[in-house]
């Protein structure tokens, strides 16, 4: 969690992000929290050279990648309120905040990355990104994030029962929370760029996430166990403003679209490649991965995955989504 102190700064930071924006029509500005060169922000990269070159450099892409701008909370945050045009954040972050997207996140509801695409090219990934207009938000594209497997600085995770006891990192989500709960684990709701310390000063034992953040974030230094628990594809969500983009001409929030929609091929050929690296990476440094029994983590959470999907909406995306497995 971010101190208040830090919080301020952020905030005054935003301020004069706001101000300059406004002052300077062509100017966009981004946040991620992911390092320069992850493929999220390679692919906004990529999007904001072709908005400038379709515009003869009139639009330009300024960004905030390695947290400058805060945790994700932070990012949607000031994206919602205007003070930054784009934030990129994962699926979790706004599970609170735009319920559809809890449907990509539950636990073995997404089986492979295949499936992840068929869903988020259909017209469920459509509605999803609609639903953030009625929080102040354009949802532009949803981009990989992997497979989500457990790390931790103790032993391999075989079956649910090896969890127990252990605090476990989660995403600031009510379905990561409930999920981990049920798994066996003890989840400990943390930002993502507070991992690493959490794991050198031991506040955690573990955490969760793919192979790309794993060794990018250098959470592979600390925790040398590796789970292949494949347990959530939680996708990530490129927004902006809405207030921002409302403010734009026709031509220009096409422009945006548009943009955004052909960066996700980008991401997609850029995310297999620096997955394949990084775990090839972490697994030269020494990283013991095992398999994990994936079986009985699906059957701890079957009591879990049918109360979460008994809301109306989820029902439906829910029984959407598993008809596309396969």
């Amino acid at each position: 969690m971010i101190s208040r102190r830090a919080a301020l700064a952020t905030l005054a930071a935003a301020t004069g992000l706001a101000a300059c924006s406004k002052g300077e029509a062509g100017l966009l500005t981004e946040a991620d929290v992911h390092r320069a060169g992850y493929p999220t922000v390679e692919a906004v990269k990529w999007m904001g050279a072709e908005l400038t070159k379709a515009t003869d450099g009139r639009l330009r892409l300024k960004q905030y990648p390695s947290g400058q701008l805060g945790a994700e909370d932070d990012s949607i945050g000031l994206a919602r309120f205007g003070a930054v045009d784009f934030a990129r954040v994962n699926f979790a972050a706004v599970n609170n905040l735009v319920p559809e997207t809890r449907v990509l996140c539950l636990p073995f509801t997404i089986d492979s990355m295949e499936h992840l695409h068929r869903a988020v090219d259909s017209d469920i990934g459509a509605e999803i990104r609609a639903a953030f207009d009625r929080v102040g938000l354009i949802g532009l594209a949803i981009y990989d994030a992997g497979a989500r497997c457990f790390y931790n600085v103790r032993k391999p995770i075989v079956e649910p029962g090896d969890l127990k006891g252990l605090k476990i990192r989660s995403p600031m989500s009510d379905v990561f929370l409930r999920s981990f709960a049920v798994m066996g684990a003890n989840p400990t709701p943390l930002a993502v760029n507070g991992v690493f310390q959490a794991l050198s000063t031991h506040l955690i034992d573990g955490a969760e996430n793919n192979w790309p953040t794993f060794e990018s974030a250098s959470h592979y230094e600390m925790a040398t166990y590796w789970s292949e628990t494949r347990h959530s594809y939680s996708p990530e969500i490129l927004t902006m403003s809405k207030e921002r983009f409302l403010a734009m001409s026709t031509t220009d929030q096409e422009l945006i679209r548009d943009a955004a929609a052909r960066s996700v091929p980008v991401m997609r050929e850029n995310w297999a490649a620096f997955s394949e690296s990084s775990k090839a990476k972490v697994l030269k440094a020494g990283i013991k991965a095992n398999d994990a029994d994936i079986p009985a983590f699906r059957a701890s959470v079957a009591d879990l995955l049918e109360r979460e999907t008994e809301t109306p909406v989820l029902a439906s995306l829910y029984t959407r989504v598993r008809n596309l497995s396969g």
